[in-house]
């Protein structure tokens, strides 16, 4: 399978896990549980790491959540990232209590005094910092300069607040330039690339419920990533955060960047259907989710769209008349019985094992 060029961005340290350079494009979500229930906030986090997850952030509101944070430092399986808005101070507070990475978005956090400050702090804790500019909360300099949330107000707001953080010596940054609107979100993330190599988070923000909000999210970040753009992704949706990780790894997966499970491929539905094939595809997607070998394997509705089509396939199966097939590379290995599909499919499966 064939895959994307990735731009090559300085690799940015996040506890023990690497963002940019060489590194593969990492997993994040964030927590949805109140940042001051320890219990429930790290079996969230637990289950994010299990699913998949890279790194995890955490919201850290207030004076209250900071000792949660720690605990959750000293006890989580990820790097922890503390989300902050507003109160340097709490950043502060986080750096000393163990994140590996804080996010900011830099035109809410106090002046350009306060920023250096942070810089400094998180350069002397071996801390990432990502600067976090979302087109929602532009600061009125670039509103100005550019005429509203532009993908070029977005970019010009980054450029400067990474003017500040580099002049510290501060070189631990990601950056993310995030609008509810795709294309601008693919815009300036694009112009951004052109100039600069440090990593970019992606991501389209606020993009909605997993109706919308997976079709917004595979659209910018997909086509981000097929331009070789993006060293980290968090899929936004306003749903369990479990969503996002799975959407993430679909996404990752269908450009050949990653591979977590065996690639399902399978035809529409027509009138040559010779099976109901729509639980058949389903209780094969759920089949595979136990198997990581990276292999791809079809599911066909005829014999037109059997071994033919699906002859880039390692294993498939397709349907007939009362009886189907299983092939392995558009060869036919053996015919089976409608209702034996499925475990014959399992049973090839198992000596890739």
């Amino acid at each position: 399978m064939e895959q994307p060029d990735r731009k090559k961005t300085r690799a940015v340290k996040v506890g023990k896990l690497l963002i940019g350079g060489t590194a593969p494009v990492s997993i994040q979500s964030m927590t949805n549980t109140r940042p001051h229930d320890y219990d429930a906030t790290l079996v969230q986090i637990k289950e994010l790491a299990e699913a998949g997850a890279d790194l995890v952030r955490v919201a850290v509101p207030d004076k209250e959540a900071v000792p949660v944070f720690k605990k959750l430092v000293q006890n989580c399986p990820l790097p922890l990232v503390a989300d902050i808005h507003f109160d340097p101070d709490l950043a502060d507070l986080a750096l000393d209590n163990g994140a590996a990475k804080i996010r900011i978005n830099p035109g809410n956090i106090g002046g350009i005094k306060r920023l250096e400050a942070l810089a400094l702090k998180a350069k002397s804790c071996n801390a990432a910092i990502r600067i976090g500019v979302n087109a929602g909360s532009l600061e009125r300099r670039v509103l100005n300069k550019f005429k509203g949330a532009t993908a070029e107000a977005m970019v010009d707001s980054a450029a400067g607040y990474l003017e500040i953080f580099e002049n510290t010596g501060l070189k631990n940054l990601v950056v993310s330039l995030k609008a509810s609107d795709v294309y601008t979100t693919i815009k300036a993330n694009r112009l951004f690339s052109k100039d600069h190599d440090y990593p970019l988070h992606l991501g389209v923000t606020e993009a909605g419920p997993p109706s919308t909000g997976l079709l917004k999210g595979a659209i910018g970040i997909g086509a981000l990533l097929a331009d070789g753009i993006g060293d980290t992704i968090r899929v936004s949706l306003t749903a369990s955060p479990l969503e996002e990780i799975k959407a993430a790894k679909k996404i990752l997966q269908s450009l050949g960047l990653r591979i977590f499970t065996p690639d399902l491929i399978s035809c529409p539905t027509c009138g040559r259907c010779e099976v109901d094939l729509v639980p058949l595809v389903n209780q094969v997607e759920r089949l595979l989710e136990n198997y990581k070998a990276p292999l791809k394997v079809a599911v066909m509705g005829c014999a037109v769209n059997g071994p033919g089509e699906a002859k880039e396939a390692d294993i498939g199966i397709s349907a007939g008349k009362r009886k189907g097939i299983l092939f392995k590379h558009g060869k036919v290995v053996r015919t089976v019985e409608q209702d034996q599909l499925l475990e014959a499919l399992k049973q090839e499966l198992n000596g890739y094992t």
